[in-house]
């Protein structure tokens, strides 16, 4: 892929393929938020409903280092694997803005976001969208048929990034974060059709 620059507010940013070099700088970014809002998983016997309450004081989540929303900790493997990919954002002055690390399936066409992460002072930026744009590039370029992450109920802010950019819920898992430093969440899964 070659290098795409935006600006944003007068802050000129670069896009890009990860290259090895940049796994210090991916690992030592701040993927942590705070939020005033968490989403309330509702099951009843045939699904979920979801309801956006408040949360007083704000809660703060941060990370293990162990931990982050769909990172399985196999990075190794992805920089030779064809069907994976980490594209990282770099603000002026080069530091590291963000990262998205994606993989493809092709039994059924799905690509992954194992992981996005955009440093605290350049949220709500664009960074986010635009490094989901280059992985909805490679979804079309594998042929993917739509495109899935999961997500802790208590990322609002993520939930609704993701909503603006085209995904919907489309699943729940109440179990996966037991035995975690992050009991007690629900796992929501969403998806879009590949554009």
């Amino acid at each position: 892929m070659t290098d795409v620059r935006t600006t944003v507010d007068n802050t000129a940013y670069r896009y890009r393929t990860a290259v090895p070099e940049d796994t210090e700088a991916i690992e030592a970014l701040d993927g942590s938020f705070t939020t005033d809002t968490v989403f309330q998983v509702i099951v009843t016997e045939d699904g979920f409903a979801l309801r956006e309450i408040p949360v007083d004081p704000p809660l703060t989540k941060v990370f293990p280092e162990d931990e982050s929303d769909g990172d399985d900790g196999d990075d190794e493997d992805d920089e030779d694997d064809e069907d994976s990919r980490t594209f990282v954002a770099h603000g002026a002055g080069g530091g590291l803005a963000g990262f998205v690390a994606v993989s493809y399936s092709g039994w059924n066409r799905r690509l992954t976001i194992e992981d996005i992460e955009i440093a605290p002072e350049h949220r709500g930026r664009g960074v986010g969208r635009a490094l989901m744009g280059l992985a909805v590039e490679f979804a079309r370029e594998r042929g993917a048929g739509h495109l899935w992450l999961e997500v802790t109920n208590i990322n609002a802010p993520a939930i609704h990034a993701y909503r603006r950019m085209g995904f919907a819920f489309c699943g729940l898992d109440t179990a996966l974060y037991d035995g975690t430093p992050s009991e007690g969440e629900q796992a929501l899964y969403m998806s879009m059709p590949c554009p």
